[in-house]
């Protein structure tokens, strides 16, 4: 294997590639070195990993924390105005995201029961329904619109919402909060105000579902005396935060990728029952949560090299997902691919309790899209559209899209 790529100073963020594809220097250092020494901005002498392999077998490995509070955070890109950490971020009760067993455990465990795949299933005509009328609302427009504002951010919102038990009317809160959350260059003061915004206003919720609890997820939890309200809380902010972010960047993308790929967009149109396989493969091919963080909490042999203890490495899923040693013409889109073994969701212990929620939702959200607007295209050139590069979930900002017959 070729060692001649240069260690990257900081993580390569430009698109120089396309708004589909990893930046160009990712793609050379996934080739040359899928697990490779990384300079952060700080002057820490971290890791970045981009080999399917290699991202597999480190998020099974509880050695790699996701803890953030055992070690100085130290961020592998520039923050303007941002001063360099000194000491670790405390942890925040309920964000079991950032949590290792056995607290991630006794947290993730109450939530289970709600998200199998069999609950889902029961959930899924609803779901179609929440699409279809907002697909109805979608067709009383006059286009040109903006498809992320009036059809893939709604939708998981919508659905989300309902499911937990969060007034859809209060959605101005989460997603106002969420976006300033999610975008990279943010200091750490803007975005812990924008949490303190969301957890006091979930606590608000929480609380008043623990006095009056009602059928919605939430209530549920909040009947757990286990759980004190700031734990709720975190569970709440997590599972708003995910539910509607990822699924709406999704449908945002995914649309924007069908419709620079027509011809994949019409075998779609002309053979519905491909749809499972083609979410499965724009989740691959898109991988719109790219980058997570882990720590080396001890000396750990990974793909041929020896990660220190304290190392913080960064792990690229959209790499992982474009490795030609996993799958055949990787950086080819293609409906017909049998995408499961992708990594979107993230593996081990951390694997997204949300997936088969996500997948209906776009499922449903695709479905519905392609049948009643066949002749839905972009409003404005390819190159015009506001790729979402400024923040920590990928997608587009704006997708202005028209049809005719309207």
């Amino acid at each position: 294997m070729s060692r001649t790529v240069p260690i990257p100073q900081g993580l390569p963020l430009e698109r120089d590639a396309g708004p589909f594809a990893p930046p160009r220097r990712i793609t050379r250092l996934r080739e040359a070195r899928p697990v490779s020494p990384m300079i952060f901005p700080d002057g820490h002498e971290g890791w970045l990993v981009t080999g399917y392999d290699a991202v597999r077998r480190l998020m099974a490995d509880t050695r790699f924390s996701s803890r953030r509070d055992i070690g100085i955070p130290h961020v592998p890109y520039e923050i303007s105005g941002m001063p360099v950490p000194t000491e670790p971020v405390p942890q925040s009760p309920g964000l079991f995201i950032s949590m290792d067993p056995p607290d991630h455990t006794r947290l993730r465990r109450k939530l289970t029961g709600a998200f199998t795949v069999k609950r889902m299933k029961m959930l899924e005509e609803h779901i179609i329904e929440i699409t279809e009328r907002q697909l109805d609302e979608l067709a009383r427009l006059t286009p040109p619109v903006d498809l992320v504002k009036e059809f893939a951010l709604p939708v998981p919102s919508l659905v989300i919402c309902e499911m937990l038990g969060v007034p859809y009317a209060d959605r101005d809160t989460f997603q106002v909060n969420s976006a300033k959350i999610m975008v990279k260059d943010q200091t750490l003061e803007k975005k812990m105000a924008a949490f303190g915004a969301m957890t006091a206003y979930l606590s608000e919720l929480v609380t008043r579902k623990r006095a009056e609890p009602s059928e919605d997820l939430l209530s549920d939890l909040a009947r757990d005396d286990d759980l004190t309200i700031e734990e709720l809380a975190g569970v709440a902010f997590l599972l708003l935060l995910a539910g509607h972010e990822t699924t709406a960047n999704m449908l945002g993308l995914g649309t924007f990728a069908l419709l620079e790929h027509p011809e994949q967009l019409a075998e779609l149109r002309a053979a519905p029952d491909l749809l499972p396989d083609a979410v499965e493969e724009l989740l691959r091919y898109l991988s719109v949560a790219d980058i997570f963080y882990r720590y080396a909490t001890e000396d750990i042999e990974l793909g041929g090299e020896t990660i220190r203890k304290g190392s913080t490495v960064v792990v690229s899923l959209l790499a992982a997902n474009r490795d030609p040693q996993r799958f055949d013409n990787p950086d080819t889109l293609d409906i017909h691919r049998k995408a499961r073994g992708h990594l979107s969701f993230g593996h081990g212990v951390h694997q997204c309790l949300g997936q088969q929620l996500a997948r209906i939702e776009m499922r449903a959200g695709f479905d519905g899209l392609l049948r009643r607007f066949p002749t839905l295209r972009l409003a404005i050139p390819a190159d015009e559209v506001r790729l979402r590069t400024d923040m920590n979930v990928y997608g587009v900002h704006a997708l202005p899209v028209t049809w005719t017959g309207a």
